[in-house]
């Protein structure tokens, strides 16, 4: 057994050792704590440009304010933008809206109207179909001009074609426009063909890349700095960045950014499945598995199929009413770079050759070399040989507006 002085002794000794320690152990578990707080926010805490509201806010203060979103737009607590500036009591005069409409409902392509939302009775500007610059009488009375898309980071995706015109007309009218940055779900790959200037379209309006590998904010600051809006003329422009992000980090989008990109899978295989609507090949769209899958009638019979019907999003798909043959995607793993395979796979297998291209092919390429090296059998790898120069260049210039 232990005597009372020796346990008295002891106990004081532990006491002491405690308090000398103390200090030193609080500073340790102060380190811990953050390093724990650090990886936590490189995974789960990225905050929007949205929810960045404390740099917003009093920028927007007693000014008339116009607002450039849809159903992306949104809070991590899932309150929209809009519903959440009126609610700061900002003075919202209208609302325009991208291809898809202000609620995101509308097919790709489809003529978007203008309207009215219905619950907070804010007038709606289409800015799809003849409409895709704000008209000088449309921003009258506007201070600042809001923009707020999720956008995918593909160079066909149109809300970065909608921010070109977005910021011409700002520039032209003096107005500043606000970007709230959202992370980029494919932001950390840059590949594929650069856009050649007499392929420039709504689909494609710059000379970059399939993939760009940039945030929309990013991607203002390179139409400014590049000097690629009407006459070489700037707009007044501010990102409003996210916080706690990267760009190789991986972002799960909480909403749909269009109708036909459903979820995290389609997002991926987005710019390399929608070269397929440059062809006779469904890429999904008119069924459940949009940018999941592909496949055609004119495709050898194989354990997969589908048929593409009228469906939300998809009014007139590719082959509606038609059996489909072709690949489910739904289960690989992430792609990290502009896939080919799919495609020269499709037409060294498609039972019309001539039949495969579409003109609309060449639009979404950027360019008429891919075409002519897929129908004269250049290897997948001798054909990213051919980017490598062009993707090199524009990496070089890209630096030069990356926040992130």
């Amino acid at each position: 057994m232990i005597s009372n002085s020796v346990f008295k002794n002891t106990v004081l000794f532990s006491v002491l050792l405690m308090v000398s320690c103390g200090s030193s152990l609080k500073k340790i578990d102060e380190k811990e704590n953050k390093k724990e707080a650090v990886a936590e926010n490189t995974t789960s805490e990225i905050q929007t440009g949205a929810d960045n509201y404390k740099a917003y806010l009093p920028l927007l203060k007693d000014k008339k304010i116009g607002i450039v979103t849809n159903q992306t737009g949104i809070l991590s607590n899932k309150t929209h933008l809009v519903d959440f500036l009126l609610e700061q009591k900002i003075n919202l005069q209208k609302i325009f809206a991208p291809e898809h409409g202000f609620r995101g409902t509308a097919d790709a392509g489809e003529h978007v109207v203008d309207g009215k939302d219905a619950k907070t009775g804010l007038p709606i500007i289409s800015l799809y179909g003849d409409n895709k610059k704000p008209k000088a009488e449309q921003l009258t009375g506007i201070d600042i001009l809001i923009f707020d898309l999720q956008d995918v980071g593909a160079r066909f995706y149109t809300y970065i074609s909608s921010l070109h015109y977005i910021m011409e007309a700002c520039a032209e009218n003096n107005i500043q426009l606000i970007i709230l940055d959202r992370p980029n779900p494919n932001g950390a790959f840059v590949d594929g063909p650069i856009l050649e200037k007499e392929f420039t379209s709504f689909i494609g309006m710059h000379p970059i890349p399939t993939l760009h590998g940039m945030t929309i904010g990013e991607y203002g600051q390179m139409i400014n700095g590049e000097k690629w809006l009407k006459n070489g003329i700037l707009c007044n422009l501010k990102v409003i960045p996210c916080l706690n992000y990267k760009r190789e980090m991986v972002y799960s989008l909480p909403v749909k950014p269009s109708p036909n990109l459903p979820n995290d899978q389609a997002i991926n295989l987005y710019a390399s499945l929608c070269l397929f609507e440059g062809t006779n090949v469904s890429s999904g769209r008119g069924t459940e598995k949009q940018f999941q899958i592909y496949g055609s009638p004119f495709l050898p019979k194989s354990g997969f199929n589908f048929t593409p019907i009228s469906n939300f999003g998809s009014k007139d798909p590719m082959n509606k009413g038609l059996l489909c043959y072709g690949e489910d995607l739904t289960a690989i793993p992430k792609v990290t770079q502009l896939e080919l395979k799919w495609l020269i796979k499709a037409y060294n297998e498609t039972s019309d050759k001539s039949k495969f291209f579409t003109p609309f092919f060449t639009k979404l390429a950027g360019t008429k070399k891919l075409q002519q090296q897929i129908e004269t059998g250049v290897s997948e790898t001798d054909i990213r040989k051919s980017w490598e120069k062009g993707l090199k260049d524009f990496k070089e210039m890209r630096k030069k507006y990356l926040i992130y």
